[in-house]
């Protein structure tokens, strides 16, 4: 079995594109003020959320667990909607070399959002079982989230 993978899941979202790539792209900080899901957000370096150099530091609960971990934003393509971020620290070091989180909102043709959540990783061994608690995770800030972001 390789330690290697990527996963992902699809949710279809009532908030448009706009505002759910204006909140991971420019108003990150906010997310724990959407979702009772995650119960600490800081920035841990850097002055600015959004900058590639930035690090911020979270804290969630996968599979009935608080975890934590650190973030950075490596990409943003405005174009497409998507935001690639690295994960390490915390938690995920313990059971991860690699861990990305990819976000992608898409427009749907009858109005609404698709959101895509993917997840690359390389576990640091068979022991470890792949990140589908993460997927479980993202999914449901999601639904979460958007239930907020149509009451904005």
């Amino acid at each position: 079995m390789s330690l290697a993978g990527n996963i992902s899941t699809e949710i279809g979202v009532h908030a448009t594109v706009t505002k759910w790539f204006n909140l991971f792209a420019t108003e990150l900080h906010n997310v724990q003020n959407l979702t009772d899901r995650v119960h600490g957000a800081q920035l841990h370096l850097g002055e600015d959320w959004h900058h590639n150099e930035s690090v911020k530091h979270w804290t969630y609960t996968i599979d009935g667990k608080v975890t934590t971990c650190q973030e950075s934003v490596e990409s943003v393509d405005e174009e497409n909607k998507t935001i690639n971020y690295k994960l390490f620290g915390g938690d995920i070091e313990h059971n991860f070399k690699f861990f990305k989180l990819i976000f992608q909102a898409i427009d749907k043709e009858n109005g609404g959002a698709t959101i895509k959540w993917t997840i690359e990783y390389e576990r640091i061994g068979d022991q470890v079982d792949p990140p589908y608690g993460y997927i479980e995770y993202v999914h449901k800030c999601t639904r979460d989230i958007d239930d907020n972001l149509l009451k904005a």
